[in-house]
């Protein structure tokens, strides 16, 4: 498909079948996601593939609305950001970001962004957890590295 059926294609889909996605997919979609552009080339978005069910499931409880939908899917790249390289870190991972989903789209499968840079857990705690906290305890994420949002992907529920 050419690059303006993808765009015209892609939309947010939050229900995924049952249907693995091939890890050699996934990986074809991060190294896309690397050709992003970054400010002055500081290539400071990184991914995290996750396809273990229990790590999925525990990723949308993340927040109490918004992300559920990742417990259905079969994998999730998470975007994270590396603020020791640059202070646009946020931008670059948008724009990588969009690069994910634009590759999802073109390999057939679907996706869902799911934010979680600035998000609180809980909708009635504006003040309360965060998160970009739970998110990298649960992933064991370093200093420096700033999850952004995870990405579901999977095929469609027919």
């Amino acid at each position: 498909m050419d690059f303006l059926e993808v765009i015209e294609k892609r939309h947010s889909v939050r229900k995924y079948s049952d249907k693995p996605v091939d890890k050699e997919i996934l990986d074809a979609i991060v190294r896309v996601a690397q050709t992003a552009p970054s400010s002055r080339n500081s290539k400071s978005s990184c991914f995290m593939i996750v396809e273990d069910k229990d790590t999925l499931e525990a990723l949308s409880q993340m927040r109490d609305s918004g992300s559920a939908l990742l417990s259905g899917a079969q994998a999730a790249i998470v975007v994270l950001g590396d603020e020791t390289k640059t202070d646009l870190w946020v931008d670059n991972c948008a724009i990588s970001s969009t690069f994910i989903q634009l590759a999802v789209t073109a390999m057939d499968l679907c996706s869902c962004w799911v934010h979680i840079n600035g998000r609180v857990r809980f909708k009635a705690e504006p003040e309360g957890p965060k998160a970009e906290e739970y998110v990298s305890d649960l992933l064991g994420i370093k200093d420096g590295l700033r999850p952004y949002c995870a990405i579901a992907i999977g095929y469609p529920e027919e």
